[in-house]
């Protein structure tokens, strides 16, 4: 059996593998396992019913700004300055809205891919952006809404720094594939 065919095997069952554990820990420990699943499942829509506004308007802004044109205009007012740098101005939608909203960034990236193809320059940094940053606002919104958290101190220039690093990677490292 080669090493792939193994991998492929070890995560086909790591799943099930992790639900045995957790099942045999609640036996273990005596715990009343079907009241603590409806417990968490109960927390669980909570959380998925306060954070739907913030969803809503993120996906609508985001929406907002792609059929309105907006960022096709930035894309080219912003593409002046970073393409001597190396940065092509295609790229300069995705680097923007991929702070925002995942899905919306990969509709940007399949639309790359139609234009300038998947093997491109552009395809390649592309991809490797979809790979190297995070939606930063999105998961600051859901994620600390949903856990309460009002200290944010440094989250968001920390992520920012870890967003642009993460870009400034991409480019570096589409240009040798």
């Amino acid at each position: 059996m080669d090493f792939m065919k193994f991998l492929l095997y070890i995560s086909e069952c790591f799943i099930p593998l992790i639900l045995f554990y957790i099942l045999l820990y609640g036996i273990w420990n005596k715990s009343n396992l079907y009241k603590d699943f409806v417990e968490g499942a109960k927390d669980g829509l909570k959380t998925v019913l306060s954070i739907v506004p913030t969803l809503i308007g993120l996906m609508t802004a985001v929406g907002m700004l792609r059929a309105s044109g907006f960022l096709d205009f930035m894309a080219k007012q912003v593409g002046r300055v970073t393409e001597p740098l190396g940065f092509p101005a295609p790229l300069v939608p995705l680097s923007l809205v991929r702070m925002f909203s995942s899905s919306a960034a990969t509709g940007l990236v399949l639309d790359i891919f139609k234009e300038f193809g998947t093997d491109s320059f552009v395809g390649i940094t592309a991809s490797l952006m979809m790979c190297c940053t995070e939606t930063v606002f999105y998961t600051m919104s859901v994620y600390f809404l949903a856990a309460k958290v009002t200290k944010t101190r440094w989250t968001l220039p920390g992520a920012i720094l870890a967003t642009v690093t993460g870009i400034i990677t991409s480019v570096v490292l589409g240009r040798y594939f």
